[in-house]
Formats: structure tokens, sequence, C-alpha cells
């Protein structure tokens, strides 16, 4: 099958979600100038530069009660930071409650009874529970093609790790399980993990 999306895909449901998979899943959390703090889950995310540590997340659609896009976008965009919080299994029904169609000021961290904790670099919470939550000071809002779709990128100036999830030096993600985003309402984890060497770093047999 091939399609050209302005073409339509002629399916029940829109493919590309399940097409790009899996997705992290971004659990931004924020504080606007009012002090309302503010909690929601997003699936266009992820890390885009190492050094320095930057990771970006994609904000899609608007709200009645926003000037641009959504919550996350707006208030990151008006304080100029938000904290990134990794969503692990053990925690996934209390994500989902997080990205209900709550009003602007509505507290998700209250609403979803999630322990929290303020960052250290930036004005905000962070989840206290999380596995790991990166703080970051924003780099640029990008409008993108379409209405009210919105890249946000931040530079990672604080990053916060369970102690439980480090052994023997290293950020284990198999302590925790990551949540993954797939298709449609689809969810999945992550549990078994392999490594492999890069050309670069072996002797090539050709």
């Amino acid at each position: 099958m091939f399609y050209r999306p302005e073409d339509g895909h002629g399916l029940p449901h829109d493919p590309f979600k399940a097409v790009v998979t899996p997705r992290p899943i971004g659990w931004i959390s924020t504080r606007d100038s009012k002090r309302h703090d503010n909690l929601a889950p997003y699936s266009f995310f992820n890390a885009v530069a190492s050094s320095p540590p930057q990771v970006a997340f994609g904000s899609n659609g608007s709200k009645p009660d926003r000037t641009r896009g959504k919550d996350s976008s707006e208030i990151a965009l008006d304080t100029g930071c938000f904290c990134v919080n990794i969503v692990e299994l053990a925690m996934k029904d209390r994500m989902n409650l997080t990205s209900g169609p709550y009003g602007a000021g509505m507290n998700e961290f209250d609403i979803a009874e999630l322990e929290r904790i303020e960052c250290r670099t930036i004005d905000c919470f962070r989840v206290a529970e999380a596995p790991a939550s990166l703080e970051c000071r924003l780099v640029a809002g990008i409008d993108l093609l379409g209405e009210e779709n919105r890249l946000i990128i931040g530079e990672v100036t604080g990053v916060h790790m369970r102690d439980d999830c480090l052994v023997d030096g290293r950020f284990d993600i198999t302590r925790f399980r990551p949540l993954a985003r797939l298709g449609y309402r689809d969810y999945s984890w992550i549990e078994d993990t392999f490594s492999m060497m890069r050309p670069s770093e072996t002797t090539l047999n050709v």
C-alpha cells in the first residue's frame, strides 16, 4: 500500500503513529506565571542532541483557554523552562489520568495523586517517583506545518535519576521498564535489551 497524506489513507484509522513506533513518552511538568502547576504526557518526544544535552517535544492542537496550543507548550514558551519526567510501566494509569482535557490552572499532580518535588535549576515541580527527570531551559519554540503544531526544544540543565535504577555505574532501564507509545490506543514497555558494537568500534573482516 502507498498513500500521500495530503490525499488521505482510506483506512478506518490513521496509520502514521502506528508506523513511527515505539515512541518514548515525555511527561512534561511546568509552572505558569500565576504559580499554577501542570503535568501532561507527550509521545512526540525524544532526545535530539547530547553535547549539550537537548530534548524536544511536539505539541499538537489547541485548547479554548489557551492562545498558543496546549498548556505545556504555552507555559514553556512563557516561562522559558519545563521538566521531562520519564514514565515507567508502574505509572501508566496515573500518566494516562494526566492526559485529560483539564482547564488551565487545574493541577494534574493533585488529580493523579502524584508526589512532587521542586526542581533545582528551574522553577517547577518534577514527579518524585519517576525513574528519571530532566530539568530543561527553553532553547526554541518552532511553529510547524499545520494549525497549532509546535516543537519545543530545551537544554537539559539538571538530571535526576532514581537510585534503584543505577547499577554498576549505569542507568539500567530494565530496573523500571520504560513505557512506550504505539499507534491507536496501544502502548508497550521495554524489558529485554541487547548490545551491539558499531563498525567503528571493531575490526571489520570484509
